[in-house]
C-alpha cells in the first residue's frame, strides 16, 4: 500500500472545446479548432467538436458524476471565444455559464481549477495570424484579465497555458493541430509570444492582487532516453530534450532559451530577431506551481539529416490506444529532475492517463482494467518521489469523459467514465469506481 498526504489534490481534468459542444449558442463564436476540424482531412473522419459530450447542457449532470467520484478538485478549460466572441467586445452570457459551473462546482465541495487558454483560439485572432501576431498578446491580457476580474476571488488556482509545445510546435511547425501549419520558425514565434503572454498573465495577476489564488503553467514534458550509449544517440537525446522540455522549461525557471537549441533552430529558421531583451525577464515571472502532463517517454536514435539530429525508437513495453509506450517510471525521472534542475515550487500533475479500446460489455459496464494498472503504476512513483521528499501536491487524471481527441476525433476513449456520443449517455468504468476508492483511502494498494 502507498498512502497520500491527507492534503494531497485527487482531481479530474477536461478542456473546453472537447467537451462543451454548444458550438453557437449564447453568443460564442468559432475558434480555430472548428474551422481546423471542418477542413476535409484534418480530424478523423471529419469529426468536430460541435456537439461533443454536449457538457454545456448536462454540466450538473457531469457534476454530479465528480461528486459521486469524490474528487476533491476539478481542472478544465475557458473557452476564449464564449468571453471574446468578436475582437474587444465582452460576451457576458458566455461568462454566465461557467459561473454557474463553478457554482455548481463549489456548492458540491470540488475545487475549480482554471486553465484560461487550452488551444481554442478565437477565429478572429486566428484570421489576424493568431500567436505570430505579437498583438495576440495583447488580446490574450484583455481575456485573462477579465477572467481574474470576472471570478478571480473564487479560483484558487490558475493554469495560464496548457501545453504550449502542442499549441505553438505540434500546431505550427509539425501541422497536427490548429491551424495546421508547417514552418518552424512560425512555431518558434508562436512558443515566444505564448510564453511572453504567460509571463504578462502573472504579473497581471500579481497586480490585481487576487486573495486566496494561486497562478501557474501546464507544460507537456517526456523524458527523452538515448537508444544506446552512444555519443551520437545521447546526443539526438539532447536535441529531443530541448525541443519538447528545456525549451519551455528555461525560459520559465531559468530566464534564457537552451543556447544549443538556439544554435540548432538557427540553421532552420535564421535569426531569433522576434525575442526583445526584457521578455525573457517577464517569461520567467515567478509561478506559484507548475502543472506537468505525463503520458509517455521517447526514445530516440541518431540521424543527420533530420533537425533534431534524431528520429524516434519504439520502446520495448506495453502501449496505449494512442500507440504511446507506458512507462511510469519515466514519471519518477521525470519528477526527480525538475525537482533537482528547475525548481522546489509545488508541483502538480495535470494530466495523466490513457486511451483503451472500451467496450461495453453485456452487464452494461465497461471493465477497463489496463487503464487501472495505467494509472496505478503511475500514482505509484508519484508516491515514491512524495515518500522521497519531493514537492508533488496532487494528481488530476485524464480525462473524467470520453471525448472530441482534437485530430483524433472520437476514436479515442480517455475517459474513466464512457460517453455514447449517439445518446450522451454516461456510464463509469471501472477505473472510475477504482479512483472513488483510491480518493477515499487517499492510498492505492498493489
Amino acid at each position: 500500500m502507498a498512502n497520500f498526504p491527507k492534503d494531497f489534490l485527487f482531481g479530474t481534468a477536461t478542456s473546453s472545446y472537447q467537451i462543451e459542444g454548444a458550438a453557437n449558442e449564447d453568443g460564442r463564436t468559432p475558434s480555430i479548432w472548428d474551422t481546423f476540424s471542418k477542413t476535409s482531412g484534418m480530424t478523423y473522419n471529419g469529426d468536430t467538436g460541435d456537439i461533443a459530450c454536449d457538457h454545456y447542457h448536462r454540466y450538473k449532470e457531469d457534476i454530479g458524476i465528480l461528486k459521486e467520484i469524490g474528487v476533491k478538485a476539478y481542472r478544465f478549460s475557458i473557452a476564449w471565444p464564449r468571453i471574446f466572441p468578436e475582437k474587444g467586445r465582452f460576451n457576458p452570457k458566455g461568462m454566465d455559464f461557467y459561473k454557474k459551473l463553478i457554482e455548481e462546482l463549489l456548492k458540491n465541495d470540488i475545487i475549480p481549477v482554471v486553465t484560461i487558454y487550452h488551444w481554442d483560439l478565437p477565429q478572429w485572432a486566428g484570421d489576424m495570424d493568431g500567436w505570430l501576431n505579437s498583438e495576440c498578446i495583447n488580446w490574450y491580457l484583455e481575456y485573462s484579465s477579465k477572467l481574474f476580474e470576472e471570478i478571480g476571488d473564487i479560483i484558487p488556482m490558475w493554469i495560464t497555458h496548457n501545453e504550449p509545445w502542442c499549441a505553438s510546435i505540434l500546431s505550427y511547425g509539425i501541422g497536427e493541430h490548429a491551424p495546421g501549419h508547417k514552418d518552424y520558425r512560425e512555431a518558434l514565434i508562436a512558443a515566444h509570444h505564448i510564453l511572453l503572454s504567460h509571463g504578462k498573465a502573472v504579473k497581471v495577476f500579481r497586480d490585481m492582487n487576487i486573495k486566496n489564488s494561486q497562478i501557474g503553467i501546464a507544460l507537456n514534458l517526456t523524458p527523452a532516453y538515448p537508444a544506446t550509449e552512444t555519443k551520437e544517440d545521447n546526443l539526438a537525446a539532447k536535441y529531443a530534450d530541448g525541443f519538447t522540455n528545456r525549451w519551455f522549461l528555461d525560459p520559465i525557471f531559468k530566464g534564457n532559451y537552451p543556447v544549443d537549441m538556439i544554435e540548432l533552430f538557427k540553421k532552420e529558421i535564421g535569426e531569433f530577431d522576434f525575442i526583445n531583451e526584457k521578455d525573457l525577464s517577464i517569461i520567467s515571472q515567478p509561478i506559484d506551481f507548475l502543472g506537468i502532463n505525463f503520458y509517455s517517454r521517447s526514445i530516440v536514435k541518431y540521424k543527420e539529416d533530420t533537425l533534431l539530429k534524431g528520429i524516434g525508437v519504439e520502446g520495448t513495453g506495453k502501449k496505449t490506444d494512442m500507440g504511446w509506450e507506458i512507462s511510469p517510471e519515466s514519471l519518477y525521472d521525470l519528477l526527480k529532475r525538475l525537482d533537482k534542475e528547475y525548481t522546489r515550487i509545488p508541483i502538480y500533475i495535470t494530466e495523466n492517463g490513457a486511451a483503451f479500446k472500451d467496450i461495453i460489455t453485456e452487464d452494461g459496464k465497461v471493465h477497463d482494467q489496463e487503464r487501472i494498472e495505467y494509472i496505478k503504476e503511475h500514482l505509484k512513483y508519484a508516491n515514491k518521489f512524495i515518500k522521497e521528499g519531493g514537492n508533488l501536491k496532487g494528481y488530476f487524471l485524464w480525462s473524467l469523459l470520453d471525448n472530441f481527441e482534437w485530430a483524433y476525433g472520437y476514436s479515442k476513449r480517455f475517459g474513466i467514465v464512457y460517453v455514447d456520443f449517439e445518446t450522451q449517455k454516461r456510464i463509469l468504468k471501472d477505473s472510475a469506481i477504482w479512483y472513488k476508492e483510491v480518493i477515499n483511502r487517499a492510498s492505492i494498494v498493489f
